[in-house]
């Protein structure tokens, strides 16, 4: 169970599959792909339609391509080096899939059997029970393998990964779903915006950022004053300050004229 455990973790931390895709995933989804310039062969992953409706073709990581082979020479068997079928459950629709050469299944007491959500979801909180890791508020850890995405994808944004590729890594129809997975915390966005100023200083010329003069600094300031008068903010002495403020208002809808009259 500790290696199942290792291997969905594996899994789950690459944003290529998510927790329904990687359940389904069989044998027939690792495909290999040879470059036509160099001759080179690559590892693909085959994802059926899910979320989308749209089949996938992406790239495995090394990583990824790693951890789906240990599970693939895993559960071939010995002497033929046949993946078993079995048949899994679709909760969603409510009915029994066809025997399929699965990839993440176990042998639960002689019976191979397909994995569903609720076993992988009981390891990974297994393992965060042994380690003793809480929240600020001293309760336990718990992930959800939803989780492991959120990470992935918030680490891609930060490493500089184009927010485009990463839609289409994580399979996502709408950019702005991808964008919702990025954490963007108060002093990242500070920095990143110190840094845009500094660049495009750097492309304008110098003289452009002198210090005002103290007549340019009066004029400045002197512009937001005859705004403030023009708008009718200010306070005036002969006027209560609800007086005023319906003649602001009569000025702003256009029933006085600026001549001050209706």
């Amino acid at each position: 169970m500790a290696l199942w455990t290792l291997i969905g973790t594996g899994v789950l931390t690459e944003p290529t599959l998510v927790f329904e895709e990687m359940l389904e995933t069989s044998r027939h989804s690792l495909i290999q792909y040879r470059l036509p310039k160099t001759g080179e062969v690559v590892p693909l992953l085959q994802i059926a339609p899910s979320k989308t409706d749209q089949e996938r073709v992406l790239l495995l990581s090394p990583e990824l391509a790693d951890v789906l082979s240990t599970v693939n020479t895993r559960i071939c068997e010995p002497r033929t080096g046949v993946v078993p079928q079995v048949a899994a459950y679709d909760y969603n629709e409510r009915v029994w899939n066809p025997p399929m050469p699965l990839l993440f299944q176990y042998d639960r007491s002689g019976e191979i059997s397909a994995m569903n959500d609720e076993f992988l979801r009981k390891r990974l909180n297994d393992v965060l029970d042994a380690t003793g890791l809480t929240g600020a508020d001293g309760s336990p850890l718990a992930f959800d393998p939803q989780d492991f995405r959120r990470i992935f994808i918030a680490d891609a944004f930060r490493s500089g990964l184009p927010s485009h590729i990463a839609q289409v890594i994580a399979g996502h129809a709408d950019i702005n779903t991808t964008m919702g997975y990025n954490a963007i915390y108060p002093a990242e966005a500070i920095e990143a915006h110190r840094a845009f100023i500094a660049r495009r200083r750097a492309c304008r010329p110098s003289e452009e950022y002198r210090m005002p003069t103290e007549g340019e600094w009066d004029a400045f300031l002197s512009h937001f004053e005859k705004r403030k008068v023009s708008e009718g903010t200010c306070a005036r002495a002969d006027l209560p300050a609800s007086t005023s403020t319906l003649v602001s208002d009569a000025r702003s809808s256009g029933l006085i004229q600026p001549n001050g009259h209706g």
